[in-house]
């Protein structure tokens, strides 16, 4: 089973490296040259500093970064122990919420985007987490 690591591109490596610390308690990892590791719980985190307007992906050079708010089908997760007060971190740390907090029979979501238009969510599961919504 392959390990999975999370590559986020930022276009200022030291605020997002601030805002990520702040905003989740991560720690400080290996640094390497012009990028850094964060460390979760149970994931490492890479921030890749990668300009506003920069070439994506070499197959396709006209598909370009941008910063702006944008959407994509694949955004990060957070697991907290308590919404509120996480809400309230990553606001301090930078974060912009998107609207209201949604109730599922799993527990409780808030969504944002960080500082630089990446999308994410802060997950409060409850006693049952998925297995409230598990197919028999």
């Amino acid at each position: 089973m392959p390990k999975v690591l999370i590559n986020i591109d930022v276009p200022d490596l030291v605020q997002a490296e601030r805002f990520y610390m702040a905003a989740f308690d991560l720690k400080q990892g290996r640094r390497f040259d012009g990028w850094v590791e964060l460390l979760a719980e149970n994931s490492e985190i890479y921030l890749l500093p990668n300009a506003e307007g920069s070439e994506a992906t070499e197959a396709q050079p006209t598909i370009r970064r941008t910063f702006a708010r944008h959407w994509t089908p694949l955004h990060l997760d957070f697991v907290v122990e308590a919404l509120e007060p996480s809400i309230q971190r990553v606001l301090e740390a930078g974060a912009t919420q998107e609207g209201k907090i949604d109730v599922f029979p799993y527990g409780r979501l808030a969504y944002f985007s960080d500082p630089f238009g990446n999308g994410f969510c802060l997950i409060e599961f409850n006693r049952l987490g998925y297995d409230a919504i598990t197919i028999p």
